[in-house]
């Protein structure tokens, strides 16, 4: 009798084992959530005043972008290396990963725990080009200068920001497939049917207007479109309207129709 009970009990969590789970992760993001709403006025203070594209958002669109900007902080550990760290910081680095991730499930690039954030261009590795920043196995890294002026929109079809949260995007998806999201990886292999032909022509001297080290590598050249697509979407369209497309659908998004929906607003 004790053996039915205990083998019974045993189906029953199992049954109701991902019920169980998802009820508990429901009321870990209840509890976020409040935690969150106290802090909201101070997120909306800088991501407004910084992150362009915050301001076209509608209302509810803004809220759900600032509460993934604060999860996604609470969760990485920020190291600051030859620059003086300010509160602002941490806040802005985490605002640009939820504007590329802000139409996809899976938003915080969980296998990067390490953000470091450099004062201006660096050295890395074997390489004699300075770096703005970079991806690997030990963090996402950053150059300061670089990313301020990204944000500011300093530097045409240009965000360090972005480029690097791209990278870390496509690492956690294909390398080490840690934080999956089932919509990215699906349509990455249709953007891919659009993008690699023009990838493989800029290698053999097609201009575009993604610009030459897009056509480094293929993994530079997705980063750039992603630079490209929130900093300059009217011309992107206009000059390369299937791998636009491509990208609204990868990354259920579409900057022009947002900035559209914000003017009529006004």
């Amino acid at each position: 009798m004790e053996i039915f009970i205990i083998l019974s009990v045993v189906f029953l969590l199992v049954v109701f084992q991902e019920s169980i789970s998802e009820g508990v992760q429901k009321l870990i993001q209840k509890r976020k959530f409040r935690e969150f709403l106290a802090k909201e006025a101070y997120y909306h203070r800088i991501v407004s005043k910084n992150i362009r594209y915050y301001n076209k958002l509608t209302r509810e669109e803004q809220r759900k972008f600032l509460f993934r900007t604060y999860l996604f902080q609470k969760q990485k550990k920020f190291h600051y290396i030859e620059v003086e760290p300010r509160p602002e910081m941490p806040v802005l680095v985490s605002a640009v990963a939820v504007q590329l991730t802000l139409g996809l499930e899976k938003f915080s690039l969980d296998y990067f725990k390490n953000i470091f954030i450099l004062k201006e261009d660096y050295h890395y590795g074997y390489y004699s080009r300075p770096f703005q920043g970079h991806v690997d196995h030990s963090g996402i890294y950053l150059s300061w200068d670089n990313f301020n002026r990204g944000i500011q929109g300093l530097t045409p079809n240009c965000n360090v920001g972005l480029h690097e949260m791209a990278h870390g995007l496509a690492y956690v998806n294909f390398i080490t497939q840690s934080e999956e999201d089932k919509h990215f990886k699906k349509e990455f292999r249709q953007f891919s049917k659009v993008a690699r032909p023009i990838f493989n022509a800029m290698q053999q001297g097609y201009k575009t207007l993604l610009g030459e080290y897009a056509g480094t590598n293929y993994h530079e050249f997705w980063a750039v479109c992603v630079e490209v697509f929130f900093e300059n979407p009217v011309r992107f369209r206009h000059e390369l309207p299937e791998l636009y497309d491509s990208m609204t659908r990868l990354l259920k998004q579409n900057p022009i129709e947002i900035f559209m929906q914000r003017k009529m607003a006004a």
